[in-house]
Order: structure tokens, then sequence, then C-alpha cells
């Protein structure tokens, strides 16, 4: 399958010289290979140009360890795979991790921010409601977090900060991409969950170095 109509590529990206990149699709599903010279490019941390592909980070108010419980990464798990088929979102790399989510994504129809803000209001509603019905051991304490947090917002309950940390991926700089989809692969390793990134399911990992596809299936690109 010939991979088409691929965003990676922001149309409001600078233009430079024809030379300076090459963009070849390769003849597998899901694989898009990207010849590209570094380029300077800009970061901003708000979601500003809606067909960008973007860096971001969801992070749970106060570092409260919510997906140490499967249940709870499977409620953000259902949610983006229901954003790809129903709202356009297009995932390059993902990662859950016990307090954080980070992401690489981009939007076919360019309405990434509505996105994101629908997928954080919906995850946060369902593990609240979770948490709240369904034996958790923790529940006192994290409700009164998350009603602590949301008071300061005049919100009943606040499970994500609102900030989505964003940084845009310009395709000219294909270093700086590679780094952010390592970084995430990575994190597991780091924190000594895993000793290699593929052996940790809740992300992106195991579809990079297999090809199998992940739990929420990417877009697998291959820098070079």
């Amino acid at each position: 399958m010939l991979i088409k109509n691929h965003q990676l590529f922001s149309k409001n990206t600078p233009k430079y010289k024809t030379n300076s990149y090459k963009l070849n699709y390769i003849n597998k599903p899901n694989v898009i290979r990207l010849d590209l010279h570094q380029n300077k490019m800009g970061e901003a941390y708000h979601i500003k140009d809606p067909f960008a592909t973007y860096f971001l980070t969801f992070q749970v108010v106060k570092w409260i360890d919510v997906f140490t419980r499967k249940t709870y990464r499977d409620i953000v798990v259902q949610s983006f795979n229901y954003c790809i088929k129903e709202k356009g979102l297009v995932v390059y790399a993902w990662i859950i991790m016990s307090n954080h989510v980070h992401c690489i994504v981009n939007s076919t129809p360019g309405v990434l921010a509505d996105t994101v803000r629908d997928l954080k209001t919906f995850t946060a509603k369902q593990i609240i409601k979770s948490i709240q019905e369904n034996g958790e051991s923790r529940k006192e304490w994290m409700l009164i977090q998350f009603k602590q947090s949301g008071l300061e917002k005049s919100q009943q309950f606040q499970l994500w900060t609102h900030e989505n940390h964003a940084i845009e991926i310009n395709p000219y700089q294909p270093k700086f991409m590679q780094s952010k989809i390592n970084y995430i692969h990575n994190n597991p390793v780091r924190a000594g969950i895993v000793t290699k990134p593929e052996e940790y399911i809740y992300s992106s990992a195991n579809q990079y170095y297999t090809g199998k596809a992940s739990l929420i299936p990417v877009e697998v690109i291959v820098l070079s």
C-alpha cells in the first residue's frame, strides 16, 4: 500500500531550496522514509499551526501515578484509537508512562488543538469515573488531589494539566524528529521498567522495532 496525503509537512512550513529535502514513499504499509537536510527550526509550546506535526506531553496533575493501573492506560489507548478513526488524528510515536503521556501527532483535517482537547476531556472523565466506581485502593486520596486541582480552575475534578508542552516538528530537522522518537521509546528503559524499548507494550516502540502494530497504530517514520 502506498501512503498518500501525508501531513508531516504543514501547509505553513517555510519554503527552502527545492534540493534541501527529499521525501520517499516506501511501498510498505505505514512506513515513510524522509531523507532531509537539517535546517533551522523554531519551537513553540502551544499548537499554533493546525496542520503541523507536534511533540506533545500530557501530564497528570501533581505527577500522580494514575497509569500504574492497566484499566486507566486502556482508556487512553481507546481514546487515541477513536480519534485516529473518527477525527483524522495521525500518530507517529507514543508512550504512556505512570503519570504522563508523550506523543508525536498531527491532524489530517487540521483540527489538532480541538482533537487534543476532546481527547484529554474524555479520558479525564472516564478515568475519574473508573476511579469512583471500580474499587481503586487510592480512591479517596486521588479524588482529593484531583478536586483540589479542579478548584483552582473552577472544575469539579482536574486530571490533566492544561498544558500540552507542544513543540512543533519541522520536517527540515530530521535529527530533532529522531531524537524525540528515541526519547519517547526510551522512557521505560531510563525508568528501569524494561531493558529494551520494544518490551514495553504501552508505546509505539514495538511497531518501530518489530513491524507489528502497537496498541495505538502509528505511521512509522524512517529518518535517514
